[in-house]
């Protein structure tokens, strides 16, 4: 049997995925912390006094983000007052089973949580969109949906920053992914976004990643050796992301060259966009308020196309949609300027339900008050 090599005294019961070193429960814990603080520290994502949302799914590495970053904050002082956020996308027998285990995590920690829904937001679940869409750009409806919900929650909470738990795997896999597509704009932001706390081009608030040189392998197992709760069915809708791809890639590299993921996550901060590369420029959306590269967020985009019978809308950005887009916007303006609105009976039936002054239908009632 092989010695922890920190102690040198109890046995080793794993050998890291970040260093190879075998090391015992109690060191690979210890060891484990103070990496996740020394990335903390090295990259300044935090300042005392900061309000911090962690992103929570019932899921490994939000679990142990909670944990360790609750944990850290504690030991070290970091001064920041914690609170959990959830989204439900409404995906029955899987989210509502992991929201089980986010309670859990809420009643251990003794941290505030916030859970926020589809069904609340946008007046639809993700079982209802799938059921409307099929399954070929379900991940995409998804993705865009959850970004803003997590958004949407962190502003209730009045939260500054959010911490999601996204690991050093999930980084490589982002980068690859950006390539595969020659995202010129999303590798350039990813690379920074994924290690400093700059915002995402679609988000509101700055996305911070303390477990972002954390391998996967070594935040399961301390996952286990913690007997943390966690969910870990991976979600019914995603076999066939193409994240998948990327992934199966990934750990395939991982199996002949074991630090190929931190190298890829390591290269994807150097990335830097030639001076005759132009960028695309952030604005608000002209119907929600939410920041876009576009006239319209992609959310505004795809839940107008959802409401109208048309789920290819924000996939495809149909002129004839975003012209009648266009109308309905000018005309919800003017009606909020004192101007007569005339519009049909469909739309003014779903203004006066709504209290958000979309045109669309959405069927959420907080949009632009608490959410």
């Amino acid at each position: 049997m092989v010695n922890c090599q920190e102690c040198t005294e109890r046995q080793a019961k794993i050998k890291t995925s970040k260093d190879g070193h075998p090391r015992c429960v109690e060191c690979f814990n210890q060891w484990f912390e103070e990496d996740v603080h020394k990335t903390i520290l090295e990259t300044k994502i935090f300042n005392s006094g900061e309000r911090i949302g962690i992103g929570v799914s019932g899921g490994k590495d939000s679990t142990v983000l909670a944990e360790v970053l609750n944990k850290l904050n504690k030991k070290y002082s970091y001064g920041l007052e914690l609170v959990l956020l959830c989204v439900d996308e409404g995906i029955e027998g899987y989210r509502d089973d992991s929201i089980k285990e986010v309670l859990k995590t809420e009643i251990n920690l003794s941290l505030p949580l916030k859970i926020i829904s589809y069904k609340q937001l946008y007046g639809w679940t993700m079982d209802e969109i799938v059921a409307k869409i099929g399954r070929k750009n379900n991940c995409t409806f998804c993705g865009v949906f959850r970004r803003q919900a997590l958004d949407r929650a962190a502003l209730n909470m009045k939260v500054l920053k959010l911490a999601t738990g996204h690991n050093a795997d999930d980084g490589a896999e982002t980068i690859l992914m950006n390539i595969l597509r020659g995202d010129l704009g999303r590798l350039q932001r990813g690379g920074i976004n994924f290690n400093n706390n700059n915002e995402e081009d679609d988000e509101l608030l700055p996305r911070v990643k303390p477990l972002k040189y954390s391998f996967e392998k070594d935040i399961v197992m301390y996952a286990h050796f913690n007997k943390l709760n966690y969910f870990c069915t991976e979600c019914i809708y995603s076999p066939n992301a193409y994240r998948m791809n990327a992934r199966s890639f990934i750990k395939e590299l991982e199996r002949i060259r074991p630090r190929a993921i931190l190298d890829i996550v390591r290269s994807g901060e150097q990335f830097k966009l030639r001076a005759n590369v132009t960028e695309q420029i952030l604005s608000k959306c002209a119907q929600c308020g939410y920041i876009t590269s576009q006239k319209y967020c992609k959310a505004c985009l795809l839940l107008y196309g959802l409401n109208n019978d048309d789920p290819t809308v924000g996939i495809a950005r149909k002129s004839k949609w975003l012209a009648k887009l266009d109308m309905e916007t000018e005309r919800s303006k003017s009606a909020k300027n004192g101007e007569e609105l005339n519009l049909n009976n469909t739309t003014n039936l779903a203004i006066e339900n709504n209290n958000c002054g979309s045109t669309y239908g959405c069927g959420c009632k907080n949009k632009f008050n608490d959410f």
